[in-house]
């Protein structure tokens, strides 16, 4: 069982280490492995999408958001996997990644 403590990606990565480590799958979250299972999931996430028009994808049914939030979820799970194998912060990797775009795509 997951821990309702939970509040951050700190201690979201620390739970995922702990609940992969329990089930032995530390073998298995190479970089690659972690990547490819992301990108799954994000397909999985596409797919509830792929024919809906803009207004449609703005006000998914309760039963579908549920789905959603799911592969949300199992693609946010394997990407602190990925920067945690990898020794990325996260935040600071987005905060420097933020300050890159605001050089390249300035406001008007």
């Amino acid at each position: 069982m997951v821990p309702a403590t939970i509040t951050d990606l700190d201690s979201l990565k620390l739970s995922l280490r702990d609940f992969a480590a329990a089930r032995d799958w530390k073998p298995f979250h190479t970089p690659k492995n972690l990547a490819m299972a992301m990108i799954v999931e994000a397909a999985e996430l596409v797919e509830h999408f792929q024919w809906a028009t803009p207004e449609e994808s703005l006000a998914p049914s309760p039963a579908k958001l549920s789905e959603i939030r799911d592969e949300v979820a199992d693609t946010l799970i394997y990407l602190v996997e990925l920067a945690d194998v990898l020794d990325i912060d996260l935040i600071a990797a987005a905060r420097d990644k933020i300050v890159k775009n605001a050089l390249k795509y300035p406001a008007p």
